[in-house]
């Protein structure tokens, strides 16, 4: 029944010849790993005008000349990356990138930094996308934590049926969204052209008294919310159809032109409308209800920027687990993380990334506000790390016109590391956590990392010298009586060896007695050794017994503890009976040198 239901929610299983039909084309790749960039155009422009109505109203026509610089950073992020495509074609983005240039620890550190942001941006693109569900609906705020689960739920499932398939539904959404935001935008401008700005907007130029350089710069960090996902195209390289690194640095041109002209048109209308931030309704709401009223346009658009921002959580679907597997591979996550599912996709990092973020919405009540400034922090230390690799990179290498290429990634470096401790100083009240989660989760990544190297030291074998040891072979076979579970058991352990003992653990006499002469008339050539328990414990005298029979023979015989076990054929039988047998297993699997094997006898009825 389990599988028949997993079959039904994630579909066939499908053969790793597969896999090529599962890589994406441009236009899927865009709608799948541009999601969360695009998304972000619905809450960047708000978060400079919440800093910048600090001042008063009249200092949100700064909101224009930050969007300008946010898209100047815009530029060299793209130009940036673009050249980590062709540098690093088979993907990791920053975390490759640091760890080549600038060693494994900082390399982790990016790493480290991208997987918390991937996490992140699921919880804030439900998060994101609830706000404008309840934007359009107020009733449902109450319920807005539910509803952002129920949308984690659905991107994990959908990602857990593979990346091809999820691709195919959750393009149409995606490229809606840019359609209606584009419709927005035209008809925005076409009003201002035929009846000009709102009357009371302050002018661009106008002096603000209160106005400084730090909440200016504030104001900056905050709307660079809007590139966080940027990098993702980067990362995920290797789910590009062929040539990989050449349609990837085509989405991610095609991305940076779609994203830089949405965001700069949402901030012009913004503020020709005179928009400010409002705890009860989002400003794309606002915008949409200035330029069309609350009629169908309006809630169509609130329905498909909802709809785009739950989606925008697909992109580190596909993001971390590519990530999480690259780490996996150099050791540094458990192996687990490098596994396909039935899909093709790695499901234990779709599976991790799902629960995680859904623990953050539910930690944080589905506050998107309180959420974007670690969501920020989180990928701005990769971004300023990855054009800090590159800088090295270019000096170590220095190809041909390798001069362009390092003054891009220096002003990137620069501005991207001014922004992080612009937030870092700005939003450190909100953001503290990250200082205590990042040095935990890269000590996590160096204990992994120091088990899978200990291991590999004691499991490798010397082939000139170490040569597999013959010795004779003991078998003790637990039994609690003469059933057919105990005949099959030790009619197995004499097809292996004549070396066999049963052991049985007594707490009666009378029951003893009567064991014993039980077993002497059936007499099935196995010498039985009987233990009295004084304490009605079972599993304490049989380990000091086999330890025992290992002391003496550990020279000349392996140790095999033969444990007989009857099967339901039912699961809620399994209750109905005393589990000691899994009990002595699960003791006797920390004995060094003793194999614990179990034969199964599988009951009718």
């Amino acid at each position: 029944m389990i599988s028949r239901f997993k079959r039904l929610l994630i579909g066939r299983p499908m053969k790793s010849a597969e896999l090529e039909g599962e890589k994406l084309t441009k236009l899927k790749a865009l709608a799948v790993l541009s999601s969360d960039a695009l998304s972000s155009v619905a809450y960047g422009t708000e978060q400079i005008l919440l800093v910048l109505m600090a001042a008063g109203f009249a200092a949100v026509w700064f909101s224009i000349p930050i969007s300008i610089a946010v898209l100047g950073l815009l530029l060299i992020l793209i130009l940036s990356y673009r050249q980590t495509i062709y540098a690093y074609p088979k993907g990791g983005g920053a975390y490759i990138v640091a760890k080549d240039n600038l060693g494994v620890p900082t390399g982790l550190l990016a790493g480290g930094s991208l997987l918390v942001d991937y996490i992140l941006t699921v919880a804030v693109s439900s998060s994101a996308g609830t706000d404008a569900i309840t934007s359009a609906f107020p009733s449902l705020h109450d319920h807005r934590v539910l509803i952002a689960l129920v949308m984690i739920v659905f991107l994990t499932v959908m990602n857990l049926r593979g990346i091809g398939e999820s691709a195919s539904v959750l393009a149409y959404p995606v490229y809606l969204f840019v359609g209606a935001v584009f419709l927005l935008i035209i008809a925005g401008v076409v009003k201002f052209v035929l009846h000009g700005a709102s009357g009371d907007i302050p002018e661009l130029g106008t002096a603000v008294s209160n106005i400084s350089l730090f909440m200016l710069l504030k104001a900056f960090s905050s709307g660079c919310s809007a590139l966080t996902g940027v990098e993702a195209v980067s990362n995920a390289i290797p789910n590009f159809k062929k040539p990989a690194e050449r349609n990837a640095a085509v989405t991610l041109m095609m991305m940076g032109v779609i994203l830089g002209a949405m965001f700069i048109g949402i901030s012009l209308l913004a503020y020709w409308n005179g928009i400010v931030p409002s705890a009860t309704e989002t400003v794309v709401s606002q915008i949409a209800n200035a330029t069309f009223g609350r009629g169908f346009l309006y809630y169509a658009i609130q329905g498909i920027t909802a709809l785009i921002l739950f989606l925008a959580a697909n992109t580190a679907y596909s993001a971390f687990p590519l990530l999480a597997f690259m780490l996996a591979k150099d050791k540094y996550m458990p192996h687990a993380f490098m596994v396909r599912g039935d899909r093709l996709g790695f499901s234990n990092g779709i599976i991790f990334l799902g629960v995680f973020s859904a623990l953050l919405v539910i930690l944080f009540h589905g506050d998107t506000e309180n959420l974007i400034p670690l969501y920020a922090v989180g990928v701005f230390i990769p971004f300023t790390l990855s054009q800090l690799g590159m800088m090295l990179r270019w000096l170590r290498l220095k190809p041909a016109n390798w001069m362009f290429g390092f003054i891009v990634n220096t002003i990137g470096m620069l501005t991207t590391l001014i922004i992080t401790l612009i937030f870092i100083f700005t939003k450190f009240s909100q953001i503290w956590m990250v200082f205590i989660f990042l040095p935990i989760v890269i000590f996590i990544f160096f204990k992994i990392n120091r088990h899978y190297m200990n291991t590999a030291d004691e499991l490798r074998v010397n082939i000139d010298k170490e040569k597999p040891a013959i010795k004779g072979s003991t078998i003790v076979v637990p039994v609690a009586g003469i059933t057919k579970v105990v005949l099959q058991s030790i009619s197995y352990a004499k097809s292996l060896t004549d070396n066999v003992v049963a052991v049985y653990v007594g707490f009666d006499e009378e029951e003893i007695e009567r064991l014993e002469k039980k077993w002497e008339e059936w007499d099935p050539g196995v010498r039985l050794i009987v233990l009295r328990s004084s304490y009605r414990s079972i599993i304490r005298p049989i380990v000091r017994f086999i330890e025992t029979v290992e002391w003496k023979t550990q020279e000349s015989d392996h140790i095999t503890v033969l444990i007989p076990q009857f099967i339901t054929k039912h699961w809620w039988q399994n209750f109905l009976h005393n589990q000691s047998s899994l009990l002595l297993r699960a003791y006797l699997f920390n004995q060094k040198d003793v194999v614990v094997a179990t034969v199964p006898y599988h009951l009718m009825r």
